[in-house]
């Protein structure tokens, strides 16, 4: 079955951290760009972070850079969030999408283009919270 399915969401308290996990079933992902988008309550969707095929150049957020990392484990066919630092406003859905390179990074910045993907994954909650 084809599928990417996240995990790793949670309460969390600000200031702590959380590792999300993008596995694919069905599909090579090291052969896809893969982004990170979240959608909180009443907002729209963002652009968080998404990492290259091939020699694996980033892109994240303003609003999350230096806070968070994304990385690959081509071993596990699974892409990383590692999520430090943690405030209330990154409280949200978080999902993951597979697709080509250059479509992955507009999505990252023009919210139309995430339904150009090739995969996407349902989401995992992120609730940071004291």
């Amino acid at each position: 079955q084809v599928q990417l399915v996240e995990s790793g969401g949670g309460l969390v308290q600000p200031g702590g951290s959380l590792r999300l996990s993008c596995a694919a079933s069905g599909f090579t992902l090291d052969y896809y760009a893969v982004g990170w988008f979240r959608q909180a309550p009443g907002k729209e969707r963002e652009g968080v972070s998404c990492i290259s095929r091939g020699d694996g150049t980033t892109y994240y957020a303003n609003s999350v850079k230096g806070r968070f990392t994304i990385s690959r484990d081509k071993a596990k066919n699974t892409v990383y969030l590692q999520m430090n630092s943690l405030k209330p406003e990154d409280t949200a859905v978080y999902s993951c999408t597979a697709g080509d390179p250059i479509t992955t990074v507009q999505a990252m910045y023009g919210p139309s283009y995430y339904y150009a993907m090739d995969y996407w994954g349902k989401g995992t909650l992120v609730t940071v919270s004291s």
